[in-house]
């Protein structure tokens, strides 16, 4: 698994939310010139406070080698974004890093104008980074819907209006952690606060149980590592 997501690129066009798109003609090459972007900002330097020292920071469980550059533009504006996306590793949980921004430079159209404040607080950075990693998942990564159905691993049909019917009981439902991970990211996509809470509520079972459903799914490779902190 962690083999077939180093492979995977790390933003497509389809990541983008409407509105923005990836230059035809990029100035930047993400794996040449990553490393020298990364070295002229000093981003892999942390500078002490007290003045004459430094010291460099490496991470037990995040490589900064690892991350790479991706130039962005809003259409309707032009502003340009580089941003730095990275896979991330949790040292609790299983190697499947979940893919973040770790770093974001604005460029307006014409060099020298400001960056508009809108601009800056309307960034859709969490809807991308959600965008990329449903895609380096198995769930929507490896099986996807096409003319409104899909072909599950067991080799039955999977309808889209039925992936938010009750999930069943897991040892007798074919396929039912992916279908779990489709109804979590399903609920995502319609913006759920909580979707694990709601998924309780459509299968009719204790919260406890459907957070332990999408837990064994994110285990299984099938949906991203959760985040601390954050419902669902």
């Amino acid at each position: 698994m962690i083999e077939d997501l180093e492979r995977i690129d790390l933003l497509v066009p389809a990541d983008l939310p409407a509105g923005w798109q990836m230059p035809d003609a990029s100035p930047i090459d993400p794996d040449r010139d990553s490393s020298q972007i990364d070295h002229a900002l000093r981003y892999e330097q942390w500078v002490d406070p007290v003045p004459g020292q430094d010291r460099r920071l490496h991470s037990s469980h995040n490589n900064t080698d690892t991350g790479r550059w991706f130039l962005i533009q809003h259409v309707e504006s032009n502003t340009r974004v580089l941003l730095r996306l990275q896979r991330q590793y949790l040292l609790d949980e299983e190697p499947k890093g979940e893919v973040r921004i770790t770093g974001i430079v604005y460029l307006p159209e014409w060099a020298g104008d400001s960056v508009a404040s809108p601009m800056l607080r309307n960034l859709p950075t969490s809807r991308i980074e959600a965008a990329i990693n449903r895609r380096q998942f198995a769930v929507t990564g490896a099986s996807r819907f096409t003319g409104g159905t899909m072909t599950m691993p067991s080799g039955r049909t999977l309808r889209a209006e039925d992936v938010m019917k009750p999930l069943g009981n897991p040892k007798r439902t074919p396929d039912f952690y992916e279908v779990v991970a489709l109804q979590h990211a399903r609920l995502v996509d319609d913006g759920e606060p909580n979707p694990t809470a709601r998924m309780a509520d459509l299968s009719r079972v204790p919260l406890s149980t459907a957070q332990g459903w999408v837990a064994r799914a994110r285990r299984k490779g099938l949906l991203p590592p959760g985040r601390r902190g954050r419902a669902g």
